[in-house]
């Protein structure tokens, strides 16, 4: 498998615009950490890492001491018909007990919760890497979709001024009668195209710039060149084995199949006996006549055994092993798109690169043969719709040749992330 070659993929359309931006224009750094700072995802998946760390807390509690204080006052009335009783009629009384319950066996249970919090935790870690990811790639091809869009409508506002000129040529030529009526209209008609594509082009950089700046919480202003395209992976088949490994959502899956596998022990352990060691101090007074305290300590330790729970715990267990295994299948499912995202990406940006060196040159031929077509049309070999294709093809390649840095830039990028090697930029 050919290798890739990362390289700084700034053409000559391009690196002429980033020629004349200002030295402070924004960077793509910038923008990533802008977007790192206010994007409202990322905010959302940090929230899902601490919320992780306290369901692992709420596992571990459920091993530890409990204690319970409940307490009590009120009247109370006896009467009897037997001869003998004593302290009947109304009377105030005052209860409290204080009772701690400590976990001895619980079945597995406690620490099934315990490593399905702990899995989950990872799996919320993986998910912030995972989503830090994407967000790098969004801002990266916003980025470059501003860029490319911009020099686009350069390129079409060009178009439309060199159009013009064409049509004012047209008709001085028609008005000394060197041309016909024909030539007029074929160049007016060219013009109102270009007026027309670049209305679509500013749509689309309208459009490009509104999503920059969801993304990053920043109006683009000047943007300076790109930093260089990050190493990548020697061959596709070096890639696609780095995905497997270090992609962060296939990882952060494989983390959510532990916490499932967790799952069955944590529900299998609710059909096993469980026991505990049960502290209970109480107090009751009575006032009256006769006064009476009544105080009671004691020390047990108590067993449930479930005999029948009506297939609940069966159900459960059940339940949690389907669980487990579309956790399995998910991992499965996810492991075969990112290799297609992979190659997808590599054989993107080996053709981008191949488009980029070919769009080089046409537009090099482009602008000798629209030179060309302009000198022998003043000198009437050539005719005014000539002149116009030739011109057409020339802004058409300066296009293609934008569009396919843009591409390989991003392709590149995407095939990191693919890989879980999308870090920070610069």
């Amino acid at each position: 498998m050919r290798k890739l070659t990362p390289r700084l993929l700034i053409g000559t359309s391009l690196l002429s615009f980033f020629l004349a931006t200002p030295a402070l224009a924004e960077t793509l750094p910038e923008a990533v950490a802008s977007a790192f700072a206010t994007n409202p995802q990322l905010e959302i998946e940090r929230y899902r890492t601490d919320i992780a760390r306290q369901n692992l807390e709420a596992a571990r509690g459920a091993g530890r001491p409990t204690v319970n204080l409940t307490a009590g006052g009120g009247y109370e009335y006896i009467d009897t018909t037997s001869p003998f009783a004593f302290g009947v009629g109304d009377r105030p009384v005052a209860s409290a007990q204080l009772q701690a319950i400590q976990p001895l066996y619980t079945g597995g249970k406690i620490s099934a919760g315990i490593r399905q919090a702990e899995a989950g935790i990872s799996s919320a870690d993986l998910g912030f890497a995972a989503a830090r990811q994407d967000l790098v790639l969004q801002v990266v091809t916003s980025y470059m979709d501003v860029v490319r869009d911009r020099e686009a409508v350069a390129i079409r506002k060009n178009n439309v001024e060199v159009t013009s000129e064409q049509v004012r040529a047209a008709q001085d030529r028609f008005d000394v009668g060197v041309v016909t009526r024909t030539d007029v209209a074929q160049a007016q008609a060219r013009l109102e195209g270009a007026r027309a594509a670049l209305a679509g082009a500013e749509a689309t950089l309208q459009a490009s710039e509104a999503n920059y700046q969801y993304l990053t919480g920043l109006r683009p202003g000047d943007l300076a060149p790109p930093p260089p395209v990050p190493p990548l992976p020697e061959s596709l088949e070096t890639a696609l084995v780095t995905a497997i490994k270090d992609n962060p959502s296939i990882a952060a899956a494989r983390e959510d199949l532990r916490a499932a596998d967790a799952a069955v022990d944590s529900a299998r352990a609710d059909g096993r006996p469980q026991v505990n060691l049960v502290g209970t101090a109480s107090l009751q007074e009575t006032f009256g006549s006769n006064d009476q305290r009544d105080t009671s300590v004691s020390a047990l330790a108590q067993a449930r055994i479930p005999l029948l729970t009506g297939g609940v715990v069966k159900a459960q267990t059940e339940g949690a092993k389907l669980r487990r295994e579309q956790a399995r299948r998910f991992i499965d499912n996810l492991e075969t798109q990112v290799r297609a995202q992979v190659t997808q990406a590599w054989f993107t940006y080996e053709a981008a690169l191949r488009s980029i060196e070919a769009s080089r040159r046409q537009v090099e031929a482009a602008e000798i043969a629209y030179e060309g077509a302009q000198e022998e049309l003043a000198v009437g070999v050539r005719s005014t719709l000539d002149a116009l294709d030739q011109e057409q093809q020339l802004f058409e390649a300066r296009l293609a040749l934008v569009a396919a840095e843009r591409d390989a830039y991003v392709a590149a990028h995407n095939l990191l992330r693919a890989t879980g090697a999308l870090g920070t930029i610069g």
